[in-house]
């Protein structure tokens, strides 16, 4: 259906992709081929971005013509500016109606930053075109600063955005910084010149000053500009200086004008010109597209929305319910309790009518059975349909049995690790709609079972005259008795004249209305809303361009629709009138007929025997009909539990992964968990030994009488810091400020730890007990070897 247009998009695209060269040729191919991707209304996250790079593209190539014109002349500056202007906008295009929808982030090169920078640059080059033309034409001087103001606040903008992209090079900052300044200094120049046409002086020294302060500014970043930009500052720069001695000069010695301070100069006014133009086949791209289009016929035109195709169901199923439900069956059932009506007819008739041999209508259903197989034909088919049950139950089940199964993984494993860290959902709440979907094909199974034997009791309560139809014609007179002839008087044959005629009625009634459901079937298959759904969801995305098309939009379309059903409805309420006047024209004429005939016994056994054979011929197009229905109905549940199915299958399998991963989270939160009480044992053992080891020194000695401590030597090291001295020392010990030690580990358990020569620990001495010597012996100070620093 859609060969042409993938041929022609994909020709279009391949040209959109060659187009390489600055020429205006790749204008119309780029945009050619973003008008048809903006057309097709791409909602795919990767043709989204493909129209993102294509759009990228056409801006480049815009700038590129915007550079190669001739900006020399007034043509060419009008040209480039046009360019400059257009590239803008399909940057700005780009930035606010492609960049949003993509469900990525976009590349450096199209962040926000990024190409808001570009947008600036392109404008304030549009904007410099605008300048330069109005100096090329010698405006005043007024509109020239203006313009040359504007300028600079575009490159100004430009550096500012370019600073917070990741993706703008600092050689384009500095330059486009450069930019800035130049022309701050141009417009202020400029409006110098005004001033001194207005006769200004003050404040045409002002402004000369601030215009070589912007200037000053902008040769700061010489090493970043070119030489042609960089030649126009210097010239620029010269021009100011000279105006500005003459100015100063003249001021100071003729007009004798207050320089007006730069705080209290008036800001600049400024004449944007330059504007983003967004090309009329990016903003309308309807507007070139169509018969008489620049691009031709839209491609996909027959591609519709998604919600286009749902509300297309959505009345295709409220017509099949008006059709089946409310008229079908309704017909169908008004035919059954038709033939529901047990007047013994028409085997009564027949009996007399013919009391020899067979009637032709029984005749003509027997040979209609014995062509269909017959009662082989039935129970081959139940035996079809209890095998598409069973499939359909055993894929179902299989479905079920992965629910059950992940059910009871995820509950071992909320046994085994604890609702706080298994914190999931469960299954019944994780996958409700697989669940209820499971309760619903579950009911629809046992309900379809319950119709099958239904059916297959129908089958054995008529088997034996079912029997008798499929075979043989002498089986089926065998079976139909014969009677002696009756004697016909004029009373009998008007009743039954006029019983045949009412039943005649009964049989043209039920032919009738085979028809109209045929007529009507056929009515509801021909009827095709696409098309008027195409045309009011063209109505409906030109009136609401930037809504979105949603299935309750179509109602009014719907009901419209729906009303070529009404006199189908009608028709019902009629069949139901004609119904109850036949019915009731019937029963009078076989009253009479009865009448007419009473006391006659001659054919009893032979109307019964054709009335049997007349409603068993009745209940096998009956059974046949629900046969039909019932494997049209396990065929379809067929496509559901298969679907029903997979989905289980897949939410199975990404539990199992998910708990996989939650499982392997919680190990390694557990096995570091393990960890902490083997460190705080080794950590309390630690502490133990070190208190053991520090009792020795801690212990007091005994000390039978005062020693005086002698002075130490002292190296020629830095001393230690004094140590306070502590609640805990014995009242009885001698104690020397000079010292700066103490020995016993508790006095000095909450100081901070004291360095000594080789910054030796004092707080620790067991530390280095074996080592070091001591002066200590038995809890007494040896003061013959002195103090032992270390």
């Amino acid at each position: 259906m859609f060969d042409r247009d993938f041929n022609l998009i994909d020709r279009i695209r391949a040209e959109a992709v060659n187009c390489l060269e600055a020429h205006t040729s790749g204008i119309r191919k780029l945009t050619a081929y973003a008008a048809q991707l903006i057309w097709i209304g791409v909602s795919q996250n990767n043709l989204r971005f493909e129209l993102a790079n294509v759009l990228y593209n056409l801006a480049a190539l815009y700038s590129q013509l915007a550079i190669s014109s001739n900006r020399s002349t007034g043509d060419g500056l009008k040209s480039a500016c046009n360019y400059f202007c257009q590239a803008a906008g399909v940057i700005s295009h780009l930035k606010t109606e492609v960049i949003p929808d993509l469900r990525t982030l976009p590349p450096e090169d199209m962040d926000m930053m990024t190409l808001e920078s570009l947008q600036q640059l392109l404008l304030a080059q549009a904007q410099e075109c605008f300048w330069s033309k109005a100096v090329k034409d010698g405006l005043k001087d007024g509109l020239i600063a203006k313009l040359a103001a504007k300028v600079s606040d575009f490159y100004d903008q430009a550096a500012e955005f370019g600073t917070k992209s990741d993706c703008i090079s600092t050689d384009w900052i500095h330059h486009m910084a450069a930019k800035h300044h130049h022309f701050a200094a141009a417009a202020q120049y400029r409006a110098s010149r005004e001033c001194l046409d207005k006769q200004n002086y003050g404040e045409e020294v002002a402004r000369l000053r601030d215009s070589l302060i912007c200037v000053n500014e902008a040769l700061k970043e010489a090493r970043w500009i070119n030489k042609a930009v960089l030649g126009d500052l210097h010239g620029l720069k010269s021009r100011i200086t000279d105006d500005l001695k003459r100015a100063e000069k003249d001021n100071d010695v003729i007009y004798l004008m207050p320089v007006t301070p730069k705080s209290e100069l008036a800001t600049l006014g400024r004449a944007g010109m330059a504007t983003p133009r967004i090309p009329t086949e990016l903003s309308d791209p309807r507007s070139a597209l169509g018969e008489r289009g620049t691009f031709g016929q839209p491609l996909f035109a027959k591609l519709v929305p998604y919600s286009v195709h749902i509300a297309v169901s959505i009345y295709q199923e409220r017509r099949d319910r008006i059709v089946n439900t409310k008229i079908v069956d309704e017909l169908e059932n008004l035919t059954n309790q038709l033939n529901e009506q047990s007047l013994n007819l028409p085997g009564s008739l027949q009996a007399l009518e013919k009391p020899l041999g067979l009637p032709l209508t029984l005749t003509a259903h027997a040979e209609e059975i014995r062509q269909q197989d017959g009662l082989h034909r039935l129970r081959r088919s139940l035996r079809e349909i209890a095998t598409l049950r069973e499939n359909d139950a055993t894929i179902y089940q299989e479905g079920v049995d992965y629910l059950l199964s992940e059910a009871d993984e995820d509950n071992a494993a909320r046994l085994k690790y604890g609702t706080d860290r298994w914190s999931r959902l469960p299954s019944q709440k994780a996958a409700e709609k697989l669940y209820a979907q499971a309760a619903e094909i579950d009911g629809y199974l046992k309900s379809a079972k319950k119709s099958d034997e239904l059916v297959e009791s129908r089958l054995k309560e008529s088997e034996r005259v079912f029997q008798v139809l499929a075979g043989s014609p002498r089986d089926l007179e065998e079976y139909v008795p014969s009677s002696r002839k009756v004697a016909v008087t004029p009373q009998i044959e008007i009743a039954a004249t006029n019983l045949r005629d009412a039943l005649n009625k009964v049989n043209d009634l039920g032919i009738r209305r085979k028809r109209a459901i045929g007529a009507l079937r056929d009515k509801a298959e021909a009827d095709d809303i696409n098309p008027a759904i195409l045309i009011e969801t063209g109505r409906l995305e030109r009136e609401y361009p930037m809504q979105k098309i949603d299935p309750a939009q179509f109602e009014n379309l719907f009901e419209e629709r729906l009303e070529l059903y009404d006199n189908d409805r009608e028709t019902v309420l009629e069949e139901q009138a004609n119904q109850k006047r036949v019915i009731a024209e019937l029963k009078e004429a076989n009253a009479a007929f009865n009448t007419a005939r009473k006391g006659d016994l001659s054919t009893k056994q032979r109307e019964q025997a054709l009335q049997r054979l007349e409603n068993g011929f009745i209940k096998y197009k009956e059974v046949v009909s629900n046969i039909d229905t019932g494997r049209k109905f396990y065929n379809d549940l067929a496509s559901i539990v298969s679907k029903f199915n997979t989905d289980c299958k897949d939410f199975a399998y990404q539990r199992r992964v998910e708990a996989g991963q939650i499982e392997s989270d919680l190990s390694t939160s557990l096995s570091n968990l393990s960890i902490a009480p083997h460190a705080t044992a080794n950590n309390l053992q630690s502490q133990k030994q070190r208190e053991s080891s520090r009792s020795h020194y801690s212990t007091p000695a005994p000390i039978d009488e005062p020693l005086t401590a002698p002075k130490p030597t002292r190296t020629t090291a830095a001393p230690p810091p004094a140590v306070a001295a502590s609640s805990s020392l014995q009242p009885t010990g001698i104690w020397s400020p000079e010292m700066g030690i103490r020995f016993g580990g508790n006095a000095g358990a909450n100081l901070p730890p004291q360095s000594g020569v080789g910054g030796r620990n004092l707080k620790y001495p067991d530390a280095h007990a074996n080592n070091v010597p001591t002066a200590v012996h038995g809890g007494r100070w040896d003061g013959t070897r002195g103090v032992m620093f270390g």
